[in-house]
């Protein structure tokens, strides 16, 4: 009789469980369009009281429709032990959520004031976490529209720029009466997006901490990928996911296997937390005794933006110069001590800001071969076994070519470095700016009171930027070096390209040659394009515009003082830079082409004069 009940009620539920599921649908939909709309008004804009208990006074209402529309999910559904336990966490948030408000309605506890904009910030915090759960079901679904994985990797970047605009350009995002205009607001989102770390204004004086948190935020995201996020997010829920989600995984993170990407993912991202949460402990005792921070909350907020801006290769900085700041308190309103602000001479600053610059522009795939508990172990085991192919030409010319900038700067500028530093600190400082240039954007020197022949060297670092699958831009180091060999062997006659007695493919040849000239042409564009916009500027001579060019399209961030005096159309291409520079030039390329007919068939061979 029981197990006739249950099957009948079960038929009655299934009968009804695709309509239940599309209006739940629908609902949770309207519902997390309501609590983005809310989150906006409360943290963007100035309110009247009344309007900020209205606002609020709608929060439970909301939570209310997440919680019934879970129970709804676990009634009408044919497994309901099965999907309570692959969805746990979010069934475990909605649990406390529910004991927390009962609690508060039925006991009547009342918050003191100085808690509760703490439990306020809760509130609103848990509502952004069911926004994000209910987004992750949304991207699973994204396998089943016919988009090519490089289209929906650039629209998700497109789609977090224009997200970062519109949160720059609200009110208390930035000091002062007055918003941020959209052309400002959209270089700087792009700049913290494609972690460049090009400016118009300065970051630490024109943002408020919550404008200063969203370019913080949009740093993390590009740095890895809004993509890579909503993946690890949908693992984390245990959503499952698809195929496309796991192909863009796999050209985000250079990983060469399909099947462990998303493996490969979770680990990427528990290291990603890790150095930066480690590099964020090592900015706080790095910071001199004579920076005299106005409390210890500022203290290690400003500790974690570098960190987190040195590792996603951001190169945004809380200080008017970056690294090379050298003020009083007096001309900073952050900081109400009257004491010197001297950044130029921190060099233990200098050189973890450097470390945690490099893990960043390993690559993801390198960071994890190397620091990857269970690879450090089997290290221990056999000292001797070999990185990988991939892993070795991240390290290798990653280690060259800081040794390369390293010395050119230190020779080159000896005069300006030794003015004020020891032969110590001299080195220090031509090792971080080495380092910083291939796409951190950091600086510890000036770069208008250089040598142009120093410029020529940082602009061809710039253009080689960081190691694929990395934060960093450029053509990318393994390319730089495969091109090189590439080119040597042809010069010997020699018919295939061996590395460790492996054979580089010609696909990656071909590919590395494709990068090589899209690159090159898409800056010469650019350049002839600025060259024009630029030409009534008495202030821009054509080898910082080159500079500024090549940083931004290697997004390095890095400048000679131009940035916030090019015209209009000299920010919209530079823009443009930035973020064909952050998504892969053959990326874009593959994402705007259409599929074409095969050719492997052979025509008669023709030679042409080259050379």
């Amino acid at each position: 009789m029981r197990t006739g009940t249950k099957d009948f009620i079960n038929q009655w539920l299934f009968k009804y469980q695709t309509t239940v599921f599309r209006y739940e649908r629908l609902s949770s939909i309207v519902t997390s369009f309501v609590a983005i709309v809310l989150v906006i008004f409360e943290y963007g804009f100035y309110l009247e009281k009344t309007d900020m208990l209205f606002i609020r006074s709608i929060i439970p209402f909301l939570f209310f429709v997440y919680i019934t529309n879970y129970i709804l999910r676990i009634i009408f559904t044919n497994y309901r032990w099965n999907y309570i336990k692959s969805t746990w966490v979010e069934g475990s948030f909605l649990a406390l959520i529910t004991f927390i408000g009962l609690f508060h309605f039925f006991v009547g506890f009342h918050f003191d004031p100085e808690s509760n904009a703490n439990y306020r910030h809760f509130l609103f915090g848990a509502l952004v976490f069911l926004v994000l759960v209910e987004s992750t079901k949304a991207s699973v679904i994204l396998s089943q529209f016919k988009i090519k994985p490089s289209t929906t990797f650039i629209f998700s970047f497109i789609f977090l720029i224009l997200f970062g605009t519109f949160c720059l350009m609200l009110p208390k995002s930035t000091i002062g009466e007055t918003s941020m205009n959209f052309l400002d607001a959209l270089f700087t989102s792009v700049s913290a997006s494609c972690v460049t770390g090009l400016a118009v204004v300065d970051t630490g004086q024109y943002f408020t901490e919550k404008g200063q948190l969203v370019i913080l935020l949009l740093a993390q995201l590009g740095g890895i990928g809004i993509v890579s996020f909503a993946t690890f997010f949908a693992t984390f829920m245990s959503k499952g996911v698809s195929l496309k989600h796991k192909t863009i995984i796999q050209d985000v993170l250079s990983s060469e296997d399909l099947s462990s990407a998303t493996g490969l993912l979770r680990k990427v991202i528990f290291l990603t937390l890790l150095i930066e949460i480690l590099g964020a402990i090592a900015i706080f005792f790095a910071w001199d005794s004579s920076l005299e921070f106005n409390s210890m909350t500022q203290k290690v907020c400003y500790s974690i933006f570098h960190s987190v801006s040195a590792f996603c290769n951001a190169g945004f900085s809380l200080f008017p110069d970056s690294l090379n700041t050298s003020i009083t308190g007096d001309d900073t309103t952050r900081f109400f001590h009257h004491g010197i602000i001297d950044l130029r001479h921190m060099y233990g600053l200098h050189m973890v800001i450097g470390i945690i610059i490099i893990f960043g522009s390993f690559g993801f795939t390198t960071i994890e071969e190397i620091f990857s508990p269970k690879k450090i172990k089997d290290r221990l085991k056999n000292p001797w076994k070999k990185y990988s192919i991939g892993t070795s030409i991240s390290l290798y010319s990653t280690i060259i070519l800081i040794i390369v900038g390293m010395l050119t700067v230190f020779f080159l500028e000896i005069d300006s470095l030794r003015e004020d530093r020891s032969l110590v600190e001299s080195l220090i400082a031509a090792f971080f700016q080495s380092v910083t240039t291939r796409t951190a954007g950091f600086n510890s020197m000036d770069f208008g009171s250089m040598r142009p022949a120093t410029i020529l060297v940082m602009i061809f670092l710039m253009f080689i930027g960081a190691a694929p699958g990395s934060t960093g831009g450029g053509i990318k180091s393994s390319t730089f070096y495969l091109l090189l060999l590439s080119s040597i062997g042809i010069i010997r006659g020699q018919e295939r390209i061996v590395v460790r007695k492996r054979t580089i493919s010609d696909d990656n040849i071909k590919r590395s040659y494709s990068i090589f000239m899209f690159a090159l042409i898409y800056n010469m564009v650019a350049l002839f394009i600025l060259s024009i916009t630029e030409l009534d500027n008495p202030n821009i001579d054509i080898l910082p515009l080159i500079f500024e060019q090549i940083s931004a399209f290697g997004t390095a961030g890095l400048s000679m003082g131009i940035t916030g005096e090019l015209s209009s159309i000299g920010k919209v291409v530079i823009i443009l830079s930035m973020y064909i520079g952050r998504v892969g030039t053959l990326t874009l390329a593959l994402a705007l082409s259409s599929t074409v007919n095969t050719n492997s068939f052979k025509y008669p061979e023709a030679h042409v004069m080259v050379g």
